[in-house]
């Protein structure tokens, strides 16, 4: 079987990426910055936030273009290791 009969995801597809770090200065754009080195395509602006209730941590949502599964594997192992990001789902 080879990656595409393996894989759920049909490439190139939109695929949403939440992204959650405390909230504090430059997390929006470090985090736009990570994106962009993998998906060079990618549109800042269209980053959606929301606060958590206490205001603490910030969920970024970004979609990206995908184009294949190594793409997402090594954008996924960037974000979850940038020292301003606590989770990515």
């Amino acid at each position: 079987m080879n990656e595409a009969e393996a894989s759920l995801i049909n490439y190139p597809c939109d695929f949403p990426l939440k992204v959650f770090g405390f909230t504090e200065p430059g997390l929006t754009e470090a985090i736009a910055r990570v994106v962009r080195a993998h998906a060079p395509d990618f549109d800042a602006a269209s980053i959606t936030t929301r606060p958590s209730s206490t205001g603490r941590y910030l969920s970024l949502t970004c979609t990206v273009r995908a184009t294949s599964r190594e793409q997402l594997d090594n954008l996924y192992r960037d974000l979850s290791s940038h020292p301003m990001v606590k989770m990515v789902l």
